[in-house]
């Protein structure tokens, strides 16, 4: 098995989930590349070294610059702010180095556009952390749709809702100012991205975003508590989607359902390992959901577990992340979600932006 050296960019919350599954991809997939924490890179050196002796790199560095330079570091996974994503991707790319970026694609749809096509004259791999929609339940989703278990899709709901800025007394931080950190920026990209990989691309949409408490503790909230908008799909199905972080008492709000003409399907992120099954068949005195629970026989469950209804949880997510990022490695090509399904998701959220200043219905392809 072939080594490859890891550069990490973060050290925080996701960063140390990034160095997590790193550490262990090796043990739980057969992959052909077996990674190496090499470096990892924090804002200060003390912090950086501190996240070193923490998850196991061999070396660490306050300069996100000597990183990517470096000739040890052979792919690089992107765990900083927005603002910085651009920057960093695009110096990887002229060193010929995969990234990993992780979400949203960028601070802004023009930031994650140069990014698609950075990665695209470079023709490295690239992808961006979309980990919910890849759960063995919403894998097993996506298959089910595809394979037109439940006929012609006619309608689709999603949302992404959590509480951790439900008390007015929340005091303000980082997350409440400026548009990108807000819940379109925040938690309004996984749900997106998960409507487009189980339904295809959307073709129009109305949307508003609000602030609902407009002051905190520490300081005044310059961008949005909760969104909604309506979509037409390009296959024709109507949807809706709900984004909040004032959602009282939903703690992971990741939840859609759907339906079609032969049967429907729902799911929510809080119960992970379950999905709900309708099918439209037999006496209707016995019709009924059915309640599926993961196992070996559903998509990356296997590796975890050999228990059906044990269960994984949301650090496998990431572990299955990297592993299809190594696996595209060794393979030179792409792998679902590449960063132009990452600008993709930033087209709808800048239309529903848009919409929101306009009052009216916006064309996708204006974006």
């Amino acid at each position: 098995m072939a080594e490859i050296g890891i550069g990490i960019l973060g050290g925080g919350y996701m960063g140390k989930a990034h160095a997590v599954a790193m550490s262990s991809v090796g043990a739980i997939f057969d992959t052909a590349l077996k990674p190496r924490l090499e470096m990892v890179c924090a804002t200060t050196p003390e912090s950086a070294e501190r996240y070193r002796a923490a998850y196991g790199f061999s070396r660490a560095t306050d300069d996100w610059q000597v990183l990517v330079n470096d000739p040890q570091v052979e792919a690089v996974v992107i765990a900083t702010p927005q603002e910085t994503h651009r920057e960093i991707a695009e110096a990887a790319f002229k060193l010929g180095k995969p990234v990993f970026c992780e979400k949203p694609l960028g601070a802004s749809l023009e930031d994650s556009a140069a990014m698609v096509a950075a990665a695209q004259a470079a023709g490295v791999v690239n992808m961006v952390g979309f980990n919910y929609i890849r759960t063995p339940a919403s894998q097993f989703a996506r298959k089910l749709i595809a394979d037109g278990e439940i006929g012609d899709i006619t309608w689709f709901r999603g949302e992404h809702t959590e509480d951790f800025y439900a008390d007015p007394q929340a005091p303000a931080s980082w997350r409440t100012t400026g548009m990108a950190n807000g819940t379109m920026g925040d938690l309004a990209p996984h749900m997106i991205n998960g409507a487009l990989a189980l339904m295809g691309p959307i073709t129009c949409l109305i949307g508003t975003h609000e602030t609902v408490h407009h002051t905190r503790p520490g300081g005044e909230v310059t961008n949005d508590d909760h969104a909604q908008m309506m979509c037409r799909f390009e296959n024709g199905a109507m949807g809706q989607m709900y984004f909040s972080r004032v959602s009282t008492g939903r703690k992971m709000g990741y939840a859609y359902e759907i339906s079609g003409t032969k049967g429907a399907i729902r799911f929510d992120q809080e119960d992970q390992n379950a999905l709900w099954l309708y099918r439209m068949e037999g006496p209707e005195a016995t019709r009924g959901f059915t309640k599926i629970l993961t196992g070996p026989a559903h998509p990356d469950y296997a590796p975890f577990c050999q228990g059906p209804g044990h269960g994984t949880g949301y650090q496998d997510q990431i572990i299955i992340e990297a592993k299809d990022f190594l696996e595209a490695i060794a393979a030179g090509k792409p792998l679902w979600p590449t960063f132009h399904d990452g600008h993709e998701v930033n087209r709808v959220i800048a239309a529903t932006l848009a919409s929101a200043d306009a009052g009216t219905w916006i064309d996708i392809n204006k974006f």
